[in-house]
């Protein structure tokens, strides 16, 4: 039997790829024979047209370009994606295709490093950090660092106007506090178990789940208003979709506590940029940590940059040596089940 053709822009476990090549020649393309940002979207269609199954990572495949490979004889076609917003879904199914993508594979990743923010945020870590490292509460330089004075009890003492506790401010636990997940898919629920290890109390907001399916996990399946009210910290886990653009707004917080917190490493367009800075600048909500941006890499001259009460990262929550492999894996059963005509298990639904 001939062997079909594959064209493939994302790594796949090598394992995996031995069983593919027993059904597939298989061509790399894209950044995975590139390297990462260095193809554009014209360059990634004359590449990977003429290809039955199709295999992207971060590559653009818009209008013209799905056409192009489904006229060329594309009949499988794969994004190694959380969510595969860098492709036309709508020409995909319009073609009569499937997609298949990879839900939740760095779901570990954003949900260890949403914890983290979180602590980073509660106790004032970035700052105070920071701050020793440009020599704030610092004391003045010895000549010898290791003749320490025998003190019982060493601390940064006094407790005075000058103390580090009163310049950054005092932190609060997590352990006791509400945690509001707005978004209960495969990363909320992951944050929510990690939550709930450190004693928090859940409320989930996602109105695409049942409530039942959300709360035999251990959370509250809550209201919009009532998670907002409620909530210690709203961490948010919603997709860029046309009804989620700019949903987070001067309306949600309005309805939050002022002493309440947003942890943002989802998307940064579901959150309106005018009304969150504002919000913050004016003390509608205490703080905030975020990782992603509207334009990234972010402006040296944006606000949140300045501000001592958000924590800013740049773009590493899903980002880990880990990632690609479960990722690989993922993208690896959807072409083996293609290829032994078998059902696919993770197809994108939304257009």
């Amino acid at each position: 039997m001939a062997k079909k053709k594959m064209v493939l822009c994302t790594r796949l476990p090598e394992k995996r790829m031995q069983e593919i090549e027993e059904y597939c020649d298989i061509t790399i393309a894209g950044e995975l024979k590139h390297g990462k940002g260095n193809v554009t979207e014209a360059q990634t269609r004359e590449e990977c047209r003429g290809y039955e199954l199709v295999v992207l990572g971060d590559e653009y495949a818009g209008t013209d370009t799905i056409n192009d490979w489904a006229d060329s004889g594309m009949k499988f076609i794969g994004v190694a994606k959380g969510t595969p917003v860098t492709v036309d879904n709508k020409t995909i199914m319009d073609r009569g295709l499937q997609l298949s993508y990879t839900p939740g594979r760095n779901r570990v990743a954003v949900a260890e490093y949403t914890i983290g923010l979180m602590i980073a945020m509660a106790r004032k870590i970035t700052i105070s950090a920071e701050g020793l490292h440009k020599g704030d509460h610092t004391s003045p330089a010895k000549e010898d660092i290791y003749d320490v004075p025998n003190v019982k009890n060493v601390t940064f003492g006094p407790l005075d106007e000058h103390h580090p506790f009163t310049d950054y401010g005092i932190g609060f636990e997590l352990y006791g506090k509400k945690l509001g997940i707005a978004g209960f898919g495969a990363i909320g629920r992951e944050v929510a178990k990690r939550a709930q290890a450190f004693g928090m109390e859940i409320l989930a907001y996602d109105p695409y789940l049942d409530d039942e399916k959300i709360e035999a996990t251990g959370a509250k399946a809550c209201d919009l208003d009532t998670m907002l009210s409620d909530a210690d910290i709203v961490s948010i886990h919603l997709p860029v979709v046309d009804s989620t653009r700019g949903i987070v707004n001067k309306d949600w917080f309005s309805k939050m506590k002022k002493t309440a917190y947003v942890v943002n490493t989802a998307r940064a367009a579901v959150i309106d940029q005018i009304d969150f800075v504002e919000a913050l600048q004016n003390g509608d909500i205490a703080g905030a940590a975020v990782d992603v941006y509207w334009q990234e890499p972010v402006p040296i001259n944006h606000p949140l940059l300045k501000m001592r009460n958000v924590v800013c990262t740049p773009h590493m929550a899903g980002l880990t040596t880990d990632v690609d492999n479960w990722s690989g894996e993922m993208m690896s059963q959807e072409i083996l089940a293609y290829l032994k005509g078998e059902d696919r298990k993770y197809i994108w639904k939304r257009v």
